[in-house]
């Protein structure tokens, strides 16, 4: 995968939200932090398809998936609103899945690619390899 120089990365999985951006070039990329924003995981609907079970005693789940729906409701406003014009979206295999479900077209448009891999927490360099390798 080739990114282009402002390309934004969101590194995502069941608790945690990173975002990186692109402050080099297609041949040299480098990845660069941005702040993280406070997110309202106050949505316990977007997993409304999970119930508590045995498999699921504490709900945990909910809150994952209000973690997802959360994250992605913000990546919506900034499509939306023009500050993300090209996105790769790195999640964690199940909250990827959580994720699809709530994009706006205008983010599918500009979505350059998705990994679903599990990458949260382990820096923009574990991000930067995964993206070259895709």
């Amino acid at each position: 995968m080739i990114l282009a120089h402002g390309d934004v990365i969101a590194v995502v999985d069941g608790s945690k939200f990173e975002l990186f951006r692109n402050h080099g070039s297609e041949t040299e990329p480098g990845l660069a932090p941005l702040p993280t924003p406070d997110l309202r995981e106050d949505d316990k609907s977007a997993g409304a398809r999970h119930h508590t079970s045995s498999a699921n005693p504490t709900g945990h789940q909910l809150d994952e998936d209000a973690h997802a729906a959360a994250v992605t409701k913000w990546l919506n406003q900034q499509v939306l609103g023009h500050k993300i014009a090209r996105l790769v979206v790195i999640a964690a295999p199940k909250t990827l899945g959580e994720m699809r479900r709530h994009y706006h077209n205008a983010l599918r448009s500009n979505l350059i690619g998705e990994l679903s891999l599990d990458l949260a927490g382990r820096g923009e360099q574990a991000a930067l390899r995964a993206i070259k390798g895709a």
